[in-house]
C-alpha cells in the first residue's frame, strides 16, 4: 500500500495536478518509509532534482535569500554583516520571531528539514542489494546531503531531532553526538558508493562540481569530525523542555575518542590528498573565485569539491549578496544589466592590516572600492590632476565626459571582493543571478589534514600523522601558503588557527571554526578591542597616517560596450594598480610620491567622521556577556509551537 501511494504521488506531479512545495510542505519531518519500487536511477533521479529545485535549497528564505546570504549569524573577527534586518541575528541577539528567519513553512527550519526528509524518502527507496552502479552514485549522494542537511542544523541550532527514517512525524530533540556518529557512517559509506568524480557512473553527476562525489563526501566527513572533536555550547544534558546547566565545552570528554576522530579527518582528507596530488588546487588565488563567477563546474579545471547548483537568471543570489557593495554605476560594467548591489559581507577594518607583505589573498579577499562612474570629482577636484591621475582619459570640468572606475571607500566601508560581477561571464539582468554557492575546496581539505595530525585545539595527536601518499601535514600547510606567494611557517595550533583567516574569509567558516576551537567570544572581543586601538591610532597602530595613496590603472576589458545613457558615453575603464597605506609600517608617503606626486590619488582613510566611530560601526555583538549563551539561533518560536513539545531551547533567548 505504501508504494501504491508513493507512486501516485509520483504520477501526480509528472501530471502536475500537485506540485512537490504542495507535497513536501511541512513543518515536521513527517513521512513514510517505503518499500523500494525500482531499479532505475532516471526515478531517484526525479526524486533528486527536488532537493536541488525551488523546493528546498533554491526556496524562498532557503539558501536562495538566506543561509547563503549572510543571515546565518555571520560576524567573526574578520567578517561584518551589513544588512540590516540580519544585523541583530548576526550579534548574537536573534529573537525567536525573527521574522526574516522564522515564517512558518519558509524557513530554514522547514527546509533542511525537508531536505532530510526527501533524502529519507530515496535512501528508504532503494534496494541496499542493488549491484546497479548509477543507483549506488544516487545511494550516495542521497546520503551525502542528508548529512550535509544535518551538520548545517548542529551549525545553526546545535541539538535537533535526530530521524533517519519517516515513521515518527514528531522526533524528539537529540544530543547532537547521536548525529555526528550517524554523519561519520553516512559518509564513509557514500564516499564508497560514488567514487570520485571522475569515475562516476551516473552521467549528469560525472566530472561535475554541482554533484556530490567521493572527495567532498569525505571532505564533509572531516569538517564533521572536527567539530565532534572540538569545543561547542552545549547542555549538559538533553532533558525534554531544557533547563539543563549549559556551558562551551567539548562535544567528546574521552581524549582517546578525540583523537579517534582527528585520526578519522585526517585519514579522509589524506585519501582525497593522495588521490589528486597538486591537480586540485588552483595555481592563482583569484582564479579560484573567477571559477564561480564564471560558471566553471568542470571538476577537473576548479578547486572546488561541491558547489549548490542555482539555475541561471532564475534563482540564487549568492552573487548579489556577496560581491563587493556598487550603485547604478554597475550598468556600466560589461555583461551586466542590473543596478545596484544588495552586499552584506563586510571586512572587519583591523583585518585589513593583518595579511603579511606579499599576501596574494589580500586584494582579492578585501575589496576597498566601490564602481563608480563619473568625471572623477570626488577623487580630484583639479582637473589637470584628474587627468594625471587617470592617464589616457578625456576628463574635463563638466559632467558630460565621465569615466568608469573604482574609487576608495572609507576604511569602515570595506566589502568582501572575492565574488565579483565584473568577473561574471554571463549576463547578471537581477538579483537572483543564479551564480553558485560554494560550498568545499580544497585548500580546506588541505588545512584540515595539517591541523587534524596536531590534533586541533585540544592538542589530541592522532597516533598516524601522515597518510600514504599525501605527503606530510607541514606539507599540505605549506602550499597554501606558497599559492599566497608566502613562506613556510611551522604547523601550530595558533599558525593554523590565522591561515584559516587568511585562506577562507567571506566563505561562511570562520565562525564554525572559532566555535569549534572555543575562541569565538575571545576573538570577537579581541577584535572589538583593537578596532578601538585602530580608530584611536595607538597600542600596534601607534604613528599610523589617516591616508592612503592610490595610482590607476587603464582596463577598458571592464566597461561595457556602447554603454550609454541619456547624458554620457564612457570612454575608459580605470582600476586599482597600487594601493599604499592599508599596511602596518606604512605609516607616511610612498617612496615615489615625493618626486611624482601628480599620478598618485591621496584620500583619507578614516573619512571626514571626527571623532571617529569604527567601534559602533563595527558593533560585532549586542552585549559581550551572552556571546557564549548565543552561538546558535534559537528554534523559532513558530517551529517550537508546531512540534507537539518535541522541541525547546536550551539557552536563554
Amino acid at each position: 500500500m505504501k508504494t501504491i501511494r508513493y507512486l501516485i504521488v509520483v504520477l501526480l506531479f509528472a501530471s502536475g495536478l500537485v506540485s512537490c512545495q504542495d507535497f513536501f510542505e511541512t513543518t515536521t519531518p513527517s513521512g513514510e518509509n517505503l518499500s523500494a519500487v525500482s531499479d532505475d536511477p532516471g526515478f531517484y533521479e526525479e526524486q533528486m532534482q527536488v532537493i536541488y529545485s525551488n523546493t528546498i535549497f533554491g526556496g524562498d528564505r532557503s539558501y536562495r535569500n538566506r543561509l547563503a546570504c549572510g543571515y546565518q549569524g555571520l560576524n567573526t573577527d574578520i567578517e561584518y554583516c551589513n544588512k540590516s534586518d540580519a544585523q541583530e541575528s548576526s550579534r548574537y541577539n536573534c529573537a525567536t520571531n525573527d521574522s526574516q528567519l522564522s515564517r512558518e513553512g519558509r524557513d530554514p527550519w522547514a527546509y533542511l528539514n525537508k531536505a532530510i526528509v526527501q533524502c529519507n524518502n530515496i535512501i528508504g527507496l532503494i534496494d541496499t542489494t542493488t549491484v546497479n552502479p548509477k543507483v549506488k552514485y544516487l545511494w550516495g549522494e542521497a546520503l551525502t546531503l542528508r548529512a550535509f542537511a544535518y551538520l548545517e542544523m548542529v551549525k545553526f541550532w546545535g541539538d535537533v531531532p535526530a530521524y533517519f527514517t519517516n515513521d515518527n512525524p514528531y522526533p524528539l530533540k537529540e544530543d547532537r553526538n547521536v548525529i555526528y556518529e550517524k554523519i561519520r557512517t553516512d559518509l564513509t559509506k557514500a564516499a564508497e558508493l560514488m567514487g570520485w568524480s571522475e569515475d562516476i557512473a551516473w552521467a549528469p553527476a560525472k566530472k561535475t562540481i554541482t554533484r556530490p562525489n567521493k572527495a567532498f563526501a569525505l571532505g564533509l566527513l572531516a569538517r564533521a569530525d572536527m567539530m565532534y572533536a572540538g569545543y561547542a555550547l552545549r547542555p549538559d544534558y538533553i532533558t525534554q523542555g531544557g533547563g539543563a546547566p549549559y556551558s562551551v565545552q567539548f562535544n567528546v570528554k574521552d581524549a582517546d575518542k578525540r583523537k579517534e576522530l582527528y585520526q578519522e579527518a585526517l585519514n579522509a582528507c589524506g585519501q582525497v590528498i593522495a588521490h589528486y596530488g597538486d591537480t586540485k588546487l588552483k595555481s592563482t588565488f583569484d582564479g579560484v573565485f573567477k571559477d564561480i563567477c564564471q560558471d566553471k563546474t568542470a571538476f577537473a579545471s576548479t578547486e572546488w569539491l561541491w558547489v549548490m547548483p542555482f539555475a541561471d537568471g532564475s534563482r540564487g543570489q549568492f552573487m548579489n549578496y556577496n560581491c563587493p557593495k556598487s550603485s547604478d554605476a554597475l550598468l556600466a560594467l560589461v555583461n551586466n544589466q542590473a543596478g545596484s548591489t544588495n552586499s552584506v559581507q563586510m571586512i572587519v577594518p583591523t583585518f585589513i592590516y593583518d595579511f603579511e607583505a606579499g599576501d596574494a589573498r589580500k586584494w582579492v579577499t578585501v575589496a576597498p572600492f566601490t564602481w563608480a562612474a563619473d568625471n572623477a570629482s570626488g577623487v580630484s577636484s583639479d582637473v589637470a590632476n584628474r587627468k594625471a591621475i587617470f592617464a589616457g582619459s578625456f576628463l574635463q570640468d563638466n559632467d558630460a565626459e565621465k569615466i568608469l572606475y573604482q574609487k576608495n571607500v572609507d576604511i569602515n566601508k570595506v566589502h568582501l571582493g572575492k565574488y565579483r560581477v565584473e568577473w561574471m561571464s554571463r549576463t547578471r539582468n537581477g538579483s537572483d543571478d543564479g551564480v553558485d554557492y560554494p560550498i568545499m575546496r580544497y585548500a580546506d581539505v588541505l588545512l584540515m589534514y595539517a591541523e587534524a595530525s596536531i590534533g586541533g585545539n585540544s592538542g589530541d595527536v592522532p597516533s598516524v600523522t601522515t597518510y600514504p601518499g599525501a605527503g606530510t601535514p607541514q606539507e599540505a600547510f605549506d602550499k597554501v601558503r606558497a599559492r599566497a606567494g608566502l613562506a613556510s611557517k611551522p604547523l601550530t595550533i595558533d599558525n593554523i588557527i590565522n591561515e584559516r583567516a587568511f585562506e577562507f574569509c567571506g566563505e561562511y567558516i570562520r565562525k564554525f571554526d572559532l566555535e569549534r576551537w572555543g575562541v569565538l567570544k575571545s576573538k570577537l572581543v579581541t577584535a572589538t578591542s583593537r578596532l578601538d586601538l585602530l580608530n584611536r591610532h595607538d597600542g600596534e597602530f601607534a604613528g599610523m597616517t589617516d591616508y592612503i595613496y592610490i595610482k590607476y590603472k587603464n582596463d577598458d576589458s571592464y566597461v561595457m560596450p556602447n554603454y550609454s545613457t541619456a547624458k554620457v558615453s564612457l570612454g575608459k575603464g580605470y582600476v586599482i594598480d597600487t594601493i599604499y597605506g592599508l599596511a602596518l609600517g606604512e605609516n607616511s608617503e610612498p617612496a615615489s610620491y615625493a618626486s611624482n606626486p601628480d599620478v598618485w590619488a591621496k584620500k583619507n582613510a578614516f573619512g571626514d567622521t571626527d571623532p571617529r566611530n569604527l567601534v559602533n560601526n563595527y558593533l560585532l555583538y549586542s552585549d559581550e556577556s551572552i556571546v557564549d549563551k548565543r552561538h546558535y539561533w534559537p528554534i523559532f518560536q513558530v517551529n517550537v509551537e508546531s512540534s507537539n513539545s518535541t522541541l525547546w531551547n536550551d539557552y536563554d533567548y
